[in-house]
Parts: C-alpha cells; structure tokens; sequence
C-alpha cells in the first residue's frame, strides 16, 4: 500500500508482508505506485526470523540476469553459492555483492555450523538495474567486510556506506550507474542530513521512530519514505533508530521485471526464462536443487 504526501515527501510506502512458512518477508519494491528509487528496482526486508536445531534458511539456486543484488544483514548468517563458483558467507555488517549481468544463478542457505544448533536472521537485500549498455556484462561475485565499508561516526551518527558515493566517501562495491546505499543508525535525539547530490533518494526504517524536520508525522518501521528530487531531507531520531538510505540517478529506459529477471527487453527475459526452464542455465557447483519457473510464467 502506498500513498501520496506533499511537501519535500514524495510518496510514502507501505510494504505487504508475506509470510513463507515462519519466514517474514517484506517488499517495498516494486509497488503498484512505484517501480524504482534511482537503479534500485528491489527492495525487501526479511526477519526476524528464529528457527530451532537442524532448521535453517533454505532459497534454492535460482537465475537473474540485467541486474546487481546487494545483501545487507542484521542479524544472522546466510552462506552464497552461485554458478561462477563463488561460495562466500555474510555476517553482520558485511555486503555481498552479485552481477548477475548476462546470466548467474545462486543460492543462499543456512551454513551448518549454524543449522546444527538454531540460530537467527534479519536483514535488507536490494536488486540495482544495470544500465542497458551493461546489462549483458559478465556476471561477478563482491564480498566486502565490514572494516572495507567506510563509516561517519560521532554526534550520536553511525553511518555505512554500503554501495556508491555519499557526503564525499566511496563505496568499494562495484557499480555501473550513480547511485548510493547507506545504513545510517541515530541515537535519540540525532540528527541526520542526505544532501541532494543524488537526483532520487528514499529511506526505509528499520527500526525506531523518526520525524523530518520541516514536516509533519512520524515514522515507524516498515515505512519506505521517496523524496521530491531537491528536497532538504533532515532525519530525526525521536528513539535510537536505524534505516537504508538509497538512491540515484534514475535510468532512462524502462525496465521489465518478471519473477528473478529484469532487462529493457522483454524478449530477453522471455530467453533466460527458457534457458532456465529448459536446464541449459548454469548450475551452481555443489548445490544441485533449484526453484522451477512459476506456473504462470509465459
């Protein structure tokens, strides 16, 4: 559910939550109102999600192609595998990075050594359009601890830059167009400015409460808040508080999105839908399941 604000606030966003067997899931991105923030054509919010002995985390090797997935945790571990041979797994604090470009198939599961006794997982993970002129790149594979992430800390501010550019500090992460994404945690009573070096830009809050100086209302979790490009946006903590902050220069073609797939052309989707269907997509070494094409898919 989404609806229109005024001022400096674009639209306001309330995402659906899914429940997949015990598993919350929340997509702010795609909504019926809105498609994209910048290159950012995805965003969910998974967890908190508690599961007991010999249980775990289970998303089968499934394809993408035209785009970057950013997977950000709070809490937990999750271990990646993907058809380029890439086996990495994400703690709190880290980023893993996929470019699927051309075509990449991956997975993501509970390591053992977490399944054998229980454990826990929250966390963000965001899909970035590529450019049209990079949408058939070789797919890559980025780790990035969280000591390679640069930080603003101080006056009761924690900021990570996980991806692109932001108050003049780079990313390592591996982009293809301007954009940025950055956790941002504030202690009570902080104080937060996004500059508008970026034309399009949003928050999502994780946690805590937050107003925005010069305007009306205040917001909790689960909101997605898009901003009018060249808004003044000054974040407020009202409570320790915690969100993504993301964004960019939007793309100037349309982009199309079905199931794990997202391209300029819809024939091209139609082709990696087929390959897949058809077994000829690359498998990833050392997880031989998968996650069949949906019924509907034509």
């Amino acid at each position: 559910m989404s609806y229109l604000s005024n001022a400096d606030i674009e639209q306001i966003i309330l995402p659906p939550s899914r429940d997949l067997g015990g598993f919350s899931v929340r997509r702010a991105l795609p909504a019926a109102m809105r498609q994209m923030v910048g290159p950012f054509i995805f965003l969910d919010s998974f967890g908190p999600v508690r599961f007991g002995p010999g249980e775990g985390i289970d998303t089968r090797p499934h394809p993408h192609i035209g785009l970057s997935t950013l997977t950000y945790l709070l809490e937990g571990e999750l271990l990646h595998r993907d058809s380029e041979s890439y086996v990495q797994s994400i703690s709190p604090g880290e980023v893993n990075l996929m470019v699927a470009g051309s075509g990449i198939a991956h997975s993501e599961r509970t390591p053992e050594h977490i399944r054998t006794y229980g454990g826990k997982l929250t966390g963000l993970q965001n899909w970035i359009a590529l450019p049209k002129v990079s949408e058939e790149t070789a797919p890559l594979f980025q780790h990035l601890g969280s000591d390679e992430l640069p930080t603003v800390n101080g006056e009761g501010i924690n900021m990570k830059l996980l991806a692109g550019t932001l108050h003049g500090r780079r990313s390592p992460a591996t982009i293809f167009s301007d954009l940025f994404s950055a956790e941002i945690q504030l202690q009570a009573g902080a104080r937060y400015r996004i500059d508008d070096e970026h034309i399009e830009r949003a928050i999502f809050v994780v946690s805590g409460t937050i107003e925005l100086v010069g305007q009306d209302g205040v917001y909790g979790p689960d909101r997605l808040i898009v901003f009018k490009p060249g808004a003044e946006i000054v974040v407020t903590a009202n409570e320790r508080a915690r969100f993504l902050a993301f964004g960019g220069e939007p793309l100037p073609e349309k982009r199309f999105i079905r199931w794990n797939f997202v391209s300029t052309d819809k024939e091209r989707i139609r082709h990696a839908a087929d390959l897949w269907r058809e077994g000829r997509f690359p498998g990833v070494p050392g997880d031989d399941e998968f996650i069949p094409l949906p019924e509907n898919f034509n």
